[in-house]
């Protein structure tokens, strides 16, 4: 069986506020909810004004209170940004809330430039090969097993569902040696996604929480009733990528007809290769794209990201996908 679920970057719009990607947030974490994902996460970025979910443990209990069933979490928590200790408590009071739907993936990337991690660390003198007994270190502090010398309250003996994220080799090695599930962000850096899966699969340690590899991997879905519309939609996202490659990043736009032309064959190029693992299309093409992407990495959980302008569009979208999904599984069946 391959669970599938939702990311979602809490996006801005261009003419949106905070308070409506928020409110949006909770509506569509109910929607996916109701149409059968099994976990909706978002994710820690700091300093972008199209991205609401800087403070993430915040955004998580909002959301978690406007839904039922559904795991929640964070994919993820960027780990060299805050002490262990105080992780511990802001996911432990969301576990004492929400008890057996808390998720907390771990990141050791900033999540911002290098001027915004100063403002939120106040210095960047610390060791960058930290976050393995960083990872260790709060893991102890849900255990309570008194090795910090210290109890997180709220945090002890609270069980939220560690994960390990990562786009390169690292994570996957890590996450392996702690026997953790891993996630790989192959909707926005692909490369490394075979190589990771393989090493995370053969080095695998099993542990207390896990007895042997689920890996999850990222993947955008961009559905609508026509292959047309859908394209159209999904110039949204891909404009907002070139914008933070190029250094302006912003509010989500609104779609563009013909954008994907616009930008001549090398910018084309550069966006068929780092939106590769993507799905674009009527419900029938996303099915194949699905279906490709499952064959080709055998991960257990599919991670759908679905940056939609248009927030009706998106749950239609998420919609298809989940059907998609569900078609898949009958297949298999």
């Amino acid at each position: 069986m391959t669970r599938y679920s939702l990311l979602d970057l809490v996006p801005v719009v261009e003419g949106g506020t905070v308070a409506q990607a928020l409110a949006n947030a909770a509506d569509l974490a109910a929607h996916a909810e109701a149409v059968g994902f099994h976990r909706y996460w978002t994710a820690e970025h700091h300093g972008m004004t199209g991205i609401a979910s800087a403070a993430t443990a915040v955004v998580l209990g909002h959301v978690a209170q406007a839904t039922r069933t559904i795991r929640i979490g964070a994919g993820g928590i960027m780990l060299p940004n805050h002490a262990p200790l105080t992780i511990a408590e802001q996911f432990g009071t969301l576990d004492a809330l929400f008890p057996g739907r808390i998720d907390l993936g771990l990141g050791r990337a900033p999540g911002s430039d290098q001027r915004v991690a100063r403002a939120l660390r106040r210095t960047l003198d610390s060791d960058p090969n930290a976050f393995p007994r960083d990872v260790m270190e709060l893991q102890s502090y849900f255990a309570d097993d008194g090795q910090t010398g210290i109890v997180a309250t709220p945090g002890a003996g609270a069980r939220p569902q560690m994960w390990i994220l990562g786009s390169s080799l690292y994570g996957a090695q890590l996450a392996a040696a702690l026997g953790l599930p891993y996630a790989f962000a192959s909707h926005f850096a692909p490369d490394a996604l075979d190589d990771a899966l393989a090493v995370y699969r053969r080095d695998f340690r099993p542990s207390a929480v896990l007895d042997k590899p689920y890996a999850m991997a990222g993947f955008n879905v961009f559905a609508a009733d026509t292959d047309a519309e859908a394209e159209l939609l999904a110039s949204s996202q891909q404009q907002a990528f070139v914008a933070l490659r190029t250094g302006r990043p912003g509010k989500l736009p609104p779609p563009v007809p013909g954008y994907r032309e616009s930008l001549g064959a090398q910018g084309s190029a550069i966006l068929d290769h780092v939106l590769s693992c993507s799905a674009i299309g009527a419900p029938a093409s996303v099915e194949r794209q699905l279906a490709a992407f499952v064959e080709r990495t055998q991960v257990d959980e599919v991670m759908v990201v679905s940056s939609i302008f248009d927030h009706e569009a998106r749950k239609r979208s998420i919609g298809i996908a989940a059907k998609a999904m569900d078609a898949l599984e009958k297949v298999a069946a």
